[in-house]
């Protein structure tokens, strides 16, 4: 018979996505995030159009630790959608699905994200 104590289906606890799954959710959470940085951008510009004092309060509110945070989840959101859209054209043209080529590739994103907004950010600040 079966055994009683085997879950019917994987539960979180128990079941380790791979890395491939994380970053498959990873970059959903990111395309979300850059949606949002594109409302930051209309308010930037609407913030330039109205003037002198809304773009100094703008200013402000972008040189204080939580405007640097958000300008960091946004960069690193970028260069990791980027990335993820790059591996994505690698598997369009039929490459990188054996096991160990996924994890390479995987690891290659993660590492080429942080280099790249690393770069970016010493360039900006």
């Amino acid at each position: 018979m079966s055994d009683r104590r085997r879950p019917l289906s994987p539960h979180l606890q128990v079941y380790r996505l791979p890395i491939t799954g994380l970053l498959s959710i990873s970059h959903r959470i990111t395309g979300v995030l850059l949606s949002f940085a594109l409302i930051s951008v209309v308010y930037v510009l609407a913030c330039i159009a109205l003037g002198d004092l809304s773009y100094q309060a703008l200013q402000q509110q972008m040189i204080s630790w939580l405007g640097k945070l958000i300008y960091v989840v946004f960069i690193y959101a970028l260069v990791f959608h980027l990335c993820h859209g790059l591996r994505h054209l690698i598997w369009d043209i039929g490459k990188g699905f054996n096991r160990n080529q996924l994890t390479r590739f995987s690891l290659y994103e993660l590492f080429a994200s942080v280099v790249l907004t690393i770069a970016w950010l010493s360039l900006s600040f």
